[in-house]
């Protein structure tokens, strides 16, 4: 078997990263090699999910993969989070890594963003789920009934109300969404976290404990059961 490329996917905790895994491992065009997430550093949160940290590393653990975790400061300018991805990236570079991976769907101006931040690294962007706006209900669809379990951690209120807060993102919460919220919430409408799936060696036990608000946002904390 000849040698694939090897690829840093970068990983949020949420569906869309867990989905991008299994497409790629499916594809079997490339190597996935690690998994990288940023973190807030001194909460150990991730940076915009707010996932606990135990839960990521258990996320790792599940699918086979080291975590390549860096920690941000919060709030985090652009320019210190540029200087901190590209250490990362340099990082993956010298360890023999030539892509990286991202779970966006069709926002351009996100695409074109982390393009030039992969490309000064010297490394290539790879977008496995990318897809135009009007096919995200049948993505939405596909992730669900190739058995991919997450909840709904995360809710911008402007967009969606709180009431789907700890939801499962199943088939019943695709229906019940507002016609306007994106069915894989692409335009920030709503994040996840996926617990289980097609590339999890075990389910993540876990519950949805108390619901607090940061930076306009309404989350829930999910709790890795005892």
């Amino acid at each position: 078997m000849p040698i694939r490329p090897k690829a840093l996917l970068f990983w949020s905790s949420g569906k869309d990263s867990a989905w991008s895994l299994h497409v790629l491992r499916q594809r079997a065009e490339l190597d996935v090699v690690g998994l990288a997430t940023t973190f807030r550093a001194g909460a150990n949160r991730v940076a915009m999910h707010d996932t606990r940290r135990e839960l990521v590393e258990a996320q790792a653990r599940s699918v086979d993969l080291p975590l390549w975790a860096e920690e941000i400061p919060w709030p985090c300018s652009n320019a210190e989070y540029e200087a901190r991805l590209g250490s990362l990236l340099e990082r993956a570079r010298r360890r023999g890594i030539t892509h990286v991976a991202f779970g966006d769907l069709f926002l351009e101006d996100i695409r074109s963003y982390r393009e030039k931040l992969v490309a000064a690294a010297g490394l290539a962007p790879v977008f496995p789920l990318w897809t135009p706006a009007t096919e995200t209900p049948a993505l939405a669809r596909s992730m669900v009934a190739g058995g991919l379990r997450a909840l709904i951690t995360c809710v911008d209120p402007v967009q969606l109300s709180p009431e789907f807060l700890g939801r499962e993102y199943d088939a019943a919460l695709l229906a019940a969404l507002p016609p306007s919220v994106d069915r894989c919430g692409e335009r920030g409408e709503f994040h996840t976290l996926c617990y289980g799936g097609p590339i999890f060696a075990e389910t993540l036990a876990v519950r949805a404990g108390e619901r607090f608000v940061r930076d306009g946002f309404q989350f829930v904390d999910v709790i890795p059961c005892e």
